[in-house]
């Protein structure tokens, strides 16, 4: 991993570096994006297909787009006891956390009289993109799907990467039937957030799209804003470890080297301290732990672009470049450390502590890991089940809170000019 000092004097400079290099918004993966979400625009499957084999390898026809109930009930029966246990307990938790945080139907009176209020419905149509590739990831399936369900979404569409054989993933097969959902596309990559947006002769368009994704996934939902509606921007993983000297080494590494393990290339990993001693022996401690994984050609790669260990003068300083870093997830190994936690505005979840490792909130904690990254962090919250939910206001008036109220209309009609709008309220007080 790379190495800062604050006592450096190129200090400031290379910490600008660090904050501002993002793959969310790199020029040259958002036209290559541009160029694949415009060809699906025109073309549907037949783009849809074309991309899947130039990048996934799998050569399909347009009938193998949708995954079949026998595919479905294939992968359920290679589900061992341990696999349905794991994905029953995460599911629990996860579910119980989305009840909780369901927006519910309100209303009240005004100054006049009149009934306002809100009302909240599940979107009707929702598309979910879960990764694939190197990683397929069964848990997400169950941090995405879930929550549409719970918040009573009637369509949820899936789409994910298969194979090159065309096959997907039957553990993540069985995560996704079990979460809820209702279709399934094996189309991967801006494809297929195109073909949700657009909809295709096979794929048909969703309301809003949910999930996380690679630098290229991320740059077409990004573009795609306005076409549909789209979640937040949780692209390649990162984490932040802020520690003090009484944090441990073991942990710290073991923690970095499993957001570092995801394959992408961009993921990005920092160690915040104020202590040498602590980058010292995290050092090693990446050094003795990297040699049993099996996933150290990914790790390296991402350690060497995008791993940061930065010295910071104090605590304080530490807690300043987190929040300006926005990271997807921050874990907090500290004294105090829910303390030190009250201090952080901008990460997508908090981990508090050193039994508190990004991995439980990864599988089984509850909150949903799809998280914001490249610092979208500083202006957009992880994935809830709310984002499921669409609002619409509510106005109901009756005669006495009209009169109430057409003086400050006419007042406010005279002085824009919009003398159409004073009758339109003025005309129900008329003497028939």
């Amino acid at each position: 991993m790379n190495v800062i000092r604050h006592s450096e004097k190129t200090f400031a400079a290379k910490l600008r570096e660090i904050t501002t290099s993002s793959s969310l918004f790199d020029k040259t993966i958002e036209e290559r994006t541009r160029a694949i979400v415009d060809a699906v625009s025109l073309r549907g499957d037949a783009a849809v297909l074309e991309f899947t084999e130039k990048f996934d390898g799998a050569r399909l026809g347009v009938e193998q787009l949708a995954v079949t109930q026998s595919e479905f009930m294939a992968a359920s029966l290679k589900a061992d006891d341990d696999l349905r246990t794991a994905v029953a307990l995460a599911e629990k938790n996860i579910a119980a956390f989305a009840k909780k945080s369901l927006r519910k139907n309100w209303s009240a009176k005004n100054a006049q009289g009149a009934a306002v209020g809100e009302k909240f419905d599940p979107f009707q149509r929702v598309g979910i993109y879960i990764p694939g590739g190197k990683a397929p990831l069964a848990s997400t399936a169950l941090m995405t799907i879930v929550l549409a369900r719970v918040a009573g979404c009637k369509e949820i569409v899936v789409c994910t990467p298969c194979g090159k054989d065309g096959l997907i993933n039957p553990a993540l097969l069985f995560a996704v039937r079990l979460a809820g959902a209702t279709e399934v596309y094996r189309a991967g990559g801006a494809q297929a957030i195109a073909a949700m947006a657009f909809g295709t002769q096979t794929i048909r368009r969703v309301q809003k799209i949910f999930g996380p994704g690679n630098a290229y996934v991320v740059a077409a939902k990004r573009l795609l804003f306005g076409h549909v509606a789209i979640d937040l921007l949780p692209g390649p993983s990162e984490v932040l470890v802020l520690a003090d000297e009484t944090a441990n080494p073991k942990f710290i590494a073991a923690d970095l080297l499993a957001q570092a393990e995801h394959g992408s290339g961009h993921e990005r990993v920092w160690l915040i301290t104020s202590s040498k001693t602590i980058i010292t022996q995290t050092q090693g401690e990446i050094k003795r732990q990297l040699p049993k994984l099996s996933r150290q050609k990914y790790i390296q790669g991402a350690l060497q672009a995008n791993g940061w260990m930065i010295q910071v003068k104090d605590l304080a300083q530490g807690v300043a470049i987190a929040n300006q870093l926005a990271p997807e997830h921050c874990e907090i190994m500290t004294r105090n450390a829910a303390k030190v936690s009250e201090k952080i505005f901008t990460a997508g979840a908090i981990f508090i502590g050193p039994y508190s490792p990004t991995v439980l909130g990864d599988y089984v904690a509850g909150p949903s890991h799809t998280l914001p990254t490249g610092g979208a962090g500083a202006s957009f919250p992880g994935l809830t089940v709310d984002q499921f939910q669409r609002r619409t206001s509510l106005v109901e008036y009756n005669l006495s809170a009209v009169k109430k109220s057409v003086k400050a209309v006419q007042k406010f009609g005279q002085e824009e000019g919009l003398d159409a709008h004073v009758r339109s309220v003025t005309i129900r007080l008329d003497k028939k």
